[in-house]
């Protein structure tokens, strides 16, 4: 059975009858499951910790992971810090979140100390831990927003919350060796990171500075047999050569909407894999999964009683499930759930026959003149073109209609093309654009790009000024 009522991680991982041969692979160091439940990565400072709001900061995502078996159920809470968060927003953090210790692989004394007394140093090197811990706490796991330039609010979860869409016997066994494109310390990445220490299987955590093609080296040294990531960096890995260094049984998206572009093309460039795309979010949790090989979702997922229950209101969709976050730290506490317990997911959804389709974020919207446009409904549409990687959708200022819709795409292959080859690749992904789109929806220019950006999150870095 899997931990929707577990104690703590720890917990867990103990009931294992056997502990040989399961591992947490950085790129400099492994650890056993055996080493890990003998002792500590936090130096004997655990009980330290017991019953603190703990901010949790390290650059090595090994580091990270380590610490958070430690940590939970030992804290009473325990703040994620993702990477890329500015020293700025952390102070601000700290002081929201009521931190009172640190937990990081590098001294922050040099920072002042963030304003917080107890600092505890984590290491890959594990140690005996010192005493037994007799105070158990049921640890809030709080994690950070992405995709917003002011302060990320901050969601709390709790572990049951965390492992409830993990289902006994789904993609777990010894023989299950996990990876993934997403940083465990956002919501998509740990998800990963639970199904991959709680399933009984191994997990290759990547390097701060590790490229995408030296990670997918090393996922294929490791044997990799399960691998998530966005469609965004599904389609940047699949420029590199090193995506045939692996050959996995199962390839999952999610964070992003997976067009049937991305969803073919990794279905012929992986033929043994299964392939499939899964609906979350930091706030609502995991949604669900589909796995029939299509964009979208069946409309019968909609109105039905279950583990999780959906409903679309002018055109967003809805969530209520046990997944979803407890509620924010801060004054946004009463705006995650609405009368009845759904969360608006901000996600506009469009029924086509017996299927939901993703049309884009309500906050992304275009207004062309008074009429609105999701740029991923345009991007869905132009990455069916067969000689298109990714494209990016966004808004061009107009004296006319105030905005206009233009793109951005990144070719297949060494964009060698000529001149003429690049006219006649335009004018086709304009005519499959007025095939499936409405005059206005349709880019007003298509520009080649080497490449696009992607957001730490691993999603498109968007901007719809």
């Amino acid at each position: 059975m899997l931990p929707n009522h577990a104690k703590s991680i720890r917990d867990e991982l103990g009931k294992a009858s056997d502990h040989s041969g399961r591992f947490l692979w950085g790129p400099k160091a492994g650890v056993s499951l055996s080493d890990l439940l003998r002792g500590t990565s936090l130096g004997g400072r655990l009980l330290d910790l017991s019953g603190r709001s703990v901010l949790l900061a390290t650059q090595d995502q090994l580091a990270a992971a380590l610490a958070l078996i430690d940590l939970d159920g030992v804290a009473r809470r325990l703040i994620i810090c993702p990477p890329d968060l500015s020293s700025e927003h952390l102070s601000s953090v700290i002081e929201r979140a009521g931190v009172d210790a640190i937990v990081s692989d590098r001294d922050l004394h040099d920072q002042g100390g963030l304003g917080v007394r107890l600092h505890v140093l984590c290491s890959l090197a594990i140690a005996p831990a010192e005493g037994a811990q007799t105070d158990r706490h049921a640890t809030e796991w709080v994690l950070l927003t992405s995709g917003t330039t002011g302060v990320p609010k901050m969601l709390i979860h709790s572990l049951p919350g965390l492992t409830a869409p993990i289902k006994s016997g789904q993609n777990q066994g010894s023989d299950v060796i996990w990876g993934t494109f997403y940083d465990i310390r956002r919501y998509g990445g740990l998800q990963i990171f639970l199904r991959a220490v709680l399933g009984r299987g191994s997990f290759v955590l990547s390097g701060a500075d590790e490229s995408p093609g030296d990670y997918l080296l090393r996922l294929g040294a490791h044997g990799v047999t399960h691998i998530s990531g966005t469609p965004s960096h599904w389609r940047r890995a699949l420029m590199s050569p090193s995506a045939r260094a692996i050959a996995p049984r199962y390839v999952r998206l999610s964070g992003e909407i997976a067009d049937q572009g991305i969803l073919n093309t990794l279905r012929s460039f992986y033929p043994q894999a299964a392939v499939g795309h899964a609906y979350a979010s930091t706030e609502a949790g995991v949604g669900f999964e589909v796995n029939d090989g299509r964009e979208g979702f069946p409309a019968s997922m909609v109105g039905g009683l279950g583990d999780v229950e959906m409903k679309v209101e002018d055109g967003s969709l809805r969530i209520r499930s046990a997944r979803i976050a407890i509620g924010y730290i801060g004054e946004e506490s009463a705006a995650l759930m609405d009368d009845e317990g759904f969360v608006d997911t901000g996600d506009i959804v469009e029924l086509r026959g017996d299927r939901y389709y993703f049309l884009g974020r309500r906050s992304g919207v275009i207004n062309v003149g008074g009429l609105k446009v999701h740029p991923e409904e345009v991007e869905t549409v132009i990455n069916r073109h067969p000689a298109i990687r990714m494209s990016l959708v966004r808004s061009r200022r107009s004296p006319i209609t105030g905005s206009v819709v233009v793109a951005d795409v990144v070719l297949k292959g060494d964009q060698s093309d000529t001149g003429s080859q690049i006219a006649d690749l335009k004018r086709e992904i304009l005519q499959l654009c007025h095939d499936s789109l409405a005059a206005y929806k349709i880019p007003a220019t298509i520009r080649v790009v080497p490449a696009l950006d992607v957001a730490p999150a691993g999603k498109l870095a968007r901007d719809h000024a």
